[in-house]
């Protein structure tokens, strides 16, 4: 079974490679849009989310720059909020954006948000589905196809399992991403970080990045499908392709 050669994947895959790259698309487009755009308060990305934070109390939590483009994120294990040069330096929207949606996940550790400690407590499960449910199950397949029905199925069914990890982590993160988002929205007009008339512009940078965890979502569900029909486990599909 090779799924880039399988007319069943291409026709589940093709509308979550579209959205993928609509999404990418919009968010880079955004963010390119809105980095040219000065926040009336004259704050960097850093400066931002350090006010941010302080203005709701939290005080343990470090802000360092890290190397790449829109590698932006909030570690809850160190307690440490890395921005990429562009949002670290800039006081753009875009910048002000990204830096306060990091923030909002420190602050989500903080008030104890329940789906950010279950995604926290998902990164190893799904880090190891993401790397070898994969190869389990092309075991799986490969004996199913070799008339080993019994042994090729468990290593089939153990192989999805570990990848249904991958796809709850999917599905947990959008709530997680949502609410940093509306948390930033929240904050940043009431902490003088950006205008009330930029508001609408700060929260399209944020909204933009939201979709690409949409399409990652929707991506892995259909890969998902696709392994369920494959193996007969949903559907009645063959198990023999």
């Amino acid at each position: 079974m090779m799924p880039l050669f399988d007319p069943l994947y291409l026709m589940l895959m093709l509308p979550a490679l579209v959205l993928s790259l609509a999404a990418s698309l919009l968010t880079h487009g955004t963010f390119k849009r809105y980095a040219q755009v000065r926040a009336f308060s004259g704050l960097t990305g850093a400066q931002a989310a350090e006010r941010m934070l302080r203005s709701q109390g939290v005080f343990d939590v470090k802000i360092e720059r890290v190397e790449g483009f829109l590698t932006d994120h909030f570690d809850p294990s160190q307690k440490v909020l890395r921005l990429s040069p562009d949002v670290y330096d800039s006081d753009s929207l875009s910048a002000i954006g990204v830096a306060c949606h990091e923030a909002g996940h420190a602050l989500q550790q903080s008030n104890g948000y329940a789906p950010l400690v279950i995604r926290t407590a998902l990164v190893p499960l799904a880090q190891v589905g993401s790397t070898f449910s994969y190869w389990i199950m092309l075991a799986g397949f490969l004996l199913l196809s070799m008339a080993h029905g019994g042994l090729g199925l468990l290593l089939v069914k153990v192989g999805i399992g570990f990848f249904s990890m991958a796809v709850l982590f999917s599905l947990v993160t959008l709530p997680v991403e949502w609410d940093a988002s509306a948390r930033a929205k929240a904050h940043i007009v009431a902490a003088g970080i950006v205008s009330p008339g930029q508001e609408v512009q700060a929260g399209r940078v944020l909204n933009a990045a939201f979709l690409t965890y949409v399409a990652a979502a929707i991506s892995a569900l259909l890969t998902l499908l696709y392994y369920l029909l494959r193996s007969g486990l949903l559907g009645g599909g063959r198990r023999d392709d």
